[in-house]
């Protein structure tokens, strides 16, 4: 996917009635452990890959970060797909999820985390300026601002 930088302000334009966020992350207690952070490190991109390879599961898109603490934000169409997503047997994370919780919960040496959001249309505010695609305009719809969109009351729709 091109990074190139869009000149000019822009925002997001959400189809629907909500987006589900979702981040997600691991971190390094023990960076001298590395070889367990990369085994746990090591399950994302398959899921990321087949969730890419898989629309029809929900996943609209995503952005990551990578340090001692990882961060991916990542937007869905509902939380009901990412729940499908998360409890099936046939995609690539129960089975991670459940060798995690044998193998290293409780360890200390590696930490994970998430936190979900759902975000009905017209609840949230977007602008990217002098910007590759970025975020939730990259997942859903990357929009000019325009008239009546100039601030970020009128993006909130207030």
């Amino acid at each position: 996917m091109s990074r190139e930088v869009l000149p000019g302000r822009y925002t997001a334009d959400i189809d629907g009635e909500t987006v589900t966020v979702f981040l997600i992350g691991m971190r390094a207690n023990r960076w001298w452990r590395l070889g367990r952070v990369m085994r746990i490190a090591s399950r994302m991109p398959p899921m990321l890959r087949h969730l890419m390879t898989h629309p029809d599961a929900g996943l609209l898109g995503f952005e990551q970060w990578f340090g001692r603490t990882t961060i991916l934000l990542s937007y869905w169409r509902s939380s009901e797909h990412l729940q499908r997503f998360a409890a099936d047997r046939d995609a690539p994370h129960l089975e991670p999820w459940r060798e995690f919780q044998r193998t290293f919960a409780g360890s200390g040496d590696v930490g994970v985390w998430h936190e979900t959001y759902e975000v009905p249309a017209g609840h949230s505010e977007t602008v990217y300026s002098d910007m590759p695609l970025f975020g939730l305009a990259r997942a859903t719809a990357h929009v000019p601002v325009a008239a009546g969109r100039n601030t970020a009351r009128q993006r909130m729709g207030r």
